[in-house]
Formats: structure tokens, C-alpha cells, sequence
């Protein structure tokens, strides 16, 4: 993986949901940069268990679950 170049190591780990009211989901690590300079990232879902990639652009959006 080629985490060691993903500009936000600090979110790795966090808590976030999707939106303001969405399910909220764990930041595992960053899968690999993207074309468009953006980043994908393994993301778990915790109401389904699924695991889910998710883009660092989107991420950013996302407000801390509590």
C-alpha cells in the first residue's frame, strides 16, 4: 500500500459518519491515490460490517460521529 504518501495519516482510525444523519463508519487505512488527485481509503461500516472504499474528498465532508 502506499500509505506512507497519503496527506492526512491523522484520519486513519477516526470515526465518521456519512453526511450529517448517515451511518457511521471507521477510517481503517488509505488504499492508493487516485487519477484525479484525490485518494481512496478502506472504510468499515459499523451498522453492516461491510468494508468499503471511500474517497479522501468525501471523508473530509463527513462530520466526526459521536
Amino acid at each position: 500500500m502506499l500509505n506512507e504518501h497519503f496527506p492526512a495519516p491523522n484520519l486513519i482510525g477516526q470515526f465518521r459518519q456519512f453526511g450529517e444523519f448517515g451511518p457511521a463508519y471507521k477510517i481503517v487505512t488509505a488504499i492508493r491515490p487516485t487519477e484525479d488527485n484525490d485518494w481512496l481509503l478502506l472504510v468499515k461500516v459499523f451498522e453492516t460490517g461491510e468494508e468499503v472504499e471511500y474517497r479522501y474528498s468525501h471523508i473530509k465532508n463527513d462530520p466526526e460521529a459521536h
